[in-house]
C-alpha cells in the first residue's frame, strides 16, 4: 500500500501541496512557500516534540531500626484526626493546624524513617517578630490580630517533605511571528513573518520539595520555600526534643505527580526564556522526559500560627530556617466601610472643586 505524506503549514495549519510552478511546497490557504528540506526539518522537530509518558521513578525509603522509636509518642487531634509525633517529654499540647487539644495515642511505629532533618535555625522570638512585621501597616486588620495572646499561640513543627531529584530532557516547538508596520500616502501596510522556533535542552533538578501532609496547604508550603538543603542533617530523634513533628499521610508515590508538574513547568519556563525577539510566541508541541528520579523523606522546620476570626480559620507559616513569613490576613469590614466613606467624601469634594474650576474656565 502506498504511504501518504502530508505536511502541515507552520503558519496557518493548512495542508501543504507541491506547487509545480515554483517547484516548492506551497500552502493554498496563506500562499506561503517552503523548500522541502525546511519542511523535513520542521516535521522531524514536531515528531521529536510529541509527548511521551515519563515520570520520576521512586526507590524504597529507609525503615526504622530497632530501638529508634522507643522515646517517641504519637498524639492524635480529636478535631482533624491529625497525627503528631513528639518525644516522651512532651506534655499536653495542641494541634498546630486547628489548635484543638491532642491526646497521646501510643508508641510511635510504622511508616518510613526520615532520611534527613533541617534543624530549626530561628527561635520563637524571631517568629513573633516576623508576625508583628507582617501585621505592620495593615490598617484594615482587625484589632484582635494585634493582640499579644494571638501572637503567643505560635507553634513550631517539623513538616514532612518529600525532596525529589530528577534529570529532565525537554524538546519544545513554538510558533512565532515578527510584525512590521509602515504607511505611505495611500495605504497602511502590515508585514507578518512566521517562524518555527525549536528549543531543546537538559536540566538537572535537586531537592524539589512536596509537602507530605494533607493538612498543610500546598500553596502555603510552596510560598515559604526555598530551604537550604546544604544544612540538612542525617535524621536523629534528638532533633525532635522540644518540637512537634507532623507524621506524613501523603506518600512519596502520591506526591510524585506534583513533583512531575513542578519539574516540567520549570523546564517550560527555562526553554521559553530563551525565545526572544519575537512579537508573538505560541507553544505548539512539547516532549519532556524525566529520568534518574529519586525521593528523600525530610523534616523541615516551620513556625505556625493558627487563629480564628469571625468563624474563619487563618493559617500563617514561617520558614524556620530562613525566616520567610506568609499568610493571608482578614479584613475588618467596619474599618473598610469607614475608610471607604472618608475617602469617597474626600475624592467627592475634590471632584466638586475640579468641576467648579472647569465651569469657571468654560
Amino acid at each position: 500500500m502506498a504511504e501518504l505524506f502530508e505536511y502541515e503549514c507552520p503558519c496557518c495549519g493548512g495542508r501543504i501541496e507541491f506547487d509545480s510552478a515554483s517547484q516548492q511546497m506551497k500552502c493554498p490557504y496563506c500562499d506561503t512557500t517552503f523548500d522541502l528540506e525546511t519542511l523535513k526539518g520542521y516535521d522531524e522537530a514536531m515528531k521529536g516534540a510529541e509527548q511521551t509518558e515519563s515520570d520520576i521513578e521512586l526507590s524504597p525509603g529507609t525503615e526504622w531500626q530497632a530501638g529508634e522509636t522507643d522515646n517517641m509518642l504519637v498524639y492524635v487531634c480529636n478535631s482533624c484526626a491529625g497525627e503528631i509525633v513528639a518525644d516522651k517529654t512532651t506534655g499536653a499540647t495542641h494541634c498546630p493546624y486547628c489548635d484543638n487539644p491532642v491526646v497521646v495515642a501510643g508508641q510511635f511505629s510504622g511508616d518510613l524513617k526520615p532520611d534527613y532533618v533541617i534543624p530549626f535555625k530561628l527561635d520563637k522570638e524571631a517568629a513573633v517578630n516576623a508576625l508583628k512585621k507582617h501585621l505592620e501597616g495593615k490598617f484594615l486588620l482587625p484589632d484582635a490580630f494585634k493582640d499579644q495572646n494571638h501572637i503567643e499561640e505560635i507553634k513550631s513543627v517539623y513538616v514532612p517533605f518529600w525532596m525529589f531529584d530528577a534529570d529532565a530532557r525537554g524538546n519544545i516547538v513554538y510558533k512565532a511571528t515578527k510584525v512590521r508596520r509602515w504607511s505611505d500616502a495611500n495605504y497602511n501596510y502590515t508585514e507578518t513573518k512566521h517562524y518555527s522556533v525549536i528549543r531543546a535542552g537538559m536540566l538537572g533538578f535537586e531537592n524539589v520539595p512536596v509537602d507530605g501532609s494533607s493538612k498543610m496547604p500546598d500553596d502555603l508550603m510552596e510560598s515559604i520555600e526555598p530551604y537550604d538543603f546544604k544544612q540538612a542533617q542525617p535524621f536523629n530523634a534528638a532533633y525532635l526534643s522540644g518540637y512537634l513533628a507532623d507524621k506524613y499521610d501523603v506518600t512519596a508515590e502520591e506526591s510524585v505527580d506534583r513533583a512531575n508538574i513542578r519539574v516540567k513547568q520549570s523546564v517550560r519556563d527555562e526553554l521559553r526564556r530563551t525565545v526572544t525577539g519575537f512579537d508573538t510566541v505560541i507553544q505548539q508541541k512539547e516532549n519532556i522526559n524525566l529520568a534518574n528520579g529519586t525521593a528523600r523523606y525530610v523534616l523541615c522546620p516551620v513556625w505556625i500560627l493558627n487563629t480564628t476570626w469571625n468563624d474563619q480559620k487563618f493559617l500563617f507559616a514561617m520558614n524556620g530556617q530562613t525566616g520567610k513569613f506568609v499568610g493571608n490576613l482578614p479584613v475588618d469590614m467596619g474599618k473598610f466601610w469607614k475608610w471607604l466613606f472618608i475617602y469617597s467624601g474626600i475624592f467627592g469634594a475634590i471632584g466638586g472643586v475640579l468641576g467648579a474650576v472647569i465651569g469657571l474656565l468654560g
